[in-house]
């Protein structure tokens, strides 16, 4: 098998997953290439879904189909969706057979509606995890206040999940505790923790894209000393936040859960499509390698790497000078922890904002297909 800058990445211990899907890539043979040429999981949400849905002609006879039988928006996307990650769970599994089941996912996340509601995010979680029946599917459940002890009670009923719109080092810490609660819980119960696998989503770029706008500001008025720190954030956040997760699983309570077969939770780099035109197309990725890490990536950023990567260990380097760097930004007057609240709000609420961009349009869509059939 021919080496490739992806499969690179896979050397070295990070996995490498698409932040696509279509049913289009799936049936041309697109997915299967991709994984074939070192990509070995997939992550969606409403907004892939919804510009899959309403880019092509792919879906065209589902939604009538199911519009026709008299089903709503919601209920028609579901339908369609679900095939979708079943099919792609289907072509991940030899990834995760060969893994030992440490690899090779497929994430579909639970309504964004349902970010600050514990009970439904478990209950909605239960539901998907049982509709799609595949051992390789991840459901997505936010980090947020609510969703964390959601995580910590599908944990323990070893489900796979995909923590996601992770901003803030402290949330990343609630979680990885959560996944260890959740393990002990499931072991207790007489479940196998070597079953459960789980991601801890990390959003990186958008860290930067707030915290240089209030940097800049300060650099415009004068503080000349401080423009060294743009661009700086999002990698300096994401190093302590690995720091941290060699701390918690290196831990001797980890361990005792590592002895029966478990699996640790891996930082997944998100959001790692360069936002800065003045930055480098690959700039998430080339400095956040780490072994046994997860980086997902649009197609755009994955065609970068292929390009211009350059694989080789990165993000431990610079973990030593991770804090002082976000000390710099603190004593500049700017708060991460009020950049990290607020973008996690907005990314529950943007979230939300695609999901009913996406029923919208399947409805749309759907009725004026069902009105062309019949005419």
């Amino acid at each position: 098998m021919s080496t490739t800058p992806i499969r690179e990445l896979g050397s070295l211990g990070q996995s490498v997953w698409i932040d696509q899907i279509s049913r289009g890539m799936i049936a041309s043979g697109e997915l299967e290439r991709l994984r074939d040429a070192g990509v070995t999981g997939l992550t969606s949400n409403p907004t892939i879904f919804q510009k899959a849905i309403d880019a092509s002609s792919d879906y065209d006879d589902d939604l009538t189909a199911l519009a026709e039988r008299g089903l709503g928006a919601e209920a028609v996307f579901e339908s369609v969706a679900l095939d979708d990650i079943r099919a792609a769970c289907d072509l991940m599994r030899p990834v995760y057979d060969a893994a030992n089941c440490s690899d090779g996912f497929v994430s579909f996340e639970v309504s964004p509606h349902l970010a600050h509601k514990t009970a439904e995010t478990v209950s909605e979680a239960r539901r998907l995890w049982d509709l799609i029946d595949r051992p390789n599917v991840m459901i997505k459940v936010p980090g947020t206040p609510e969703g964390v002890p959601a995580f910590r009670s599908l944990v323990a009923e070893g489900l796979n999940i995909n923590v996601t719109l992770l901003f803030a080092v402290d949330a990343y810490v609630d979680v990885a505790n959560a996944y260890i609660d959740g393990l002990e819980a499931y072991d207790r119960a007489g479940g196998e923790v070597g079953s459960v696998a789980s991601v801890a989503s990390f959003f990186v770029s958008r860290v930067d894209t707030a915290a240089d706008a209030a940097l800049q500001a300060l650099v415009d008025g004068g503080r000349t000393e401080i423009s060294d720190l743009l661009g700086q954030a999002a990698v300096a956040n994401a190093r302590i936040a690995y720091s941290r997760y060699l701390d918690i699983f290196g831990s001797s309570r980890f361990q005792e859960l590592a002895n029966k077969g478990a699996k640790e939770q891996r930082c997944l780099w998100a959001s790692t499509s360069t936002k800065n035109p003045a930055y480098s197309d690959v700039l998430y990725v080339q400095e956040l390698i780490a072994p046994d890490t997860v980086n997902t990536m649009p197609m755009d950023t994955i065609e970068a790497w292929n390009d211009q990567g350059d694989t080789r260990l990165t993000l431990e380097d610079g973990m030593d000078g991770a804090q002082g760097i976000i000390d710099r930004i603190e004593a500049a007057g700017i708060s991460l922890k009020e950049i990290t609240d607020q973008l996690t709000i907005d990314g529950v609420e943007a979230f939300a904002d695609s999901y009913d961009l996406l029923l919208a349009d399947v409805g749309e869509k759907s009725a004026r297909l069902t009105a062309a059939a019949a005419s």
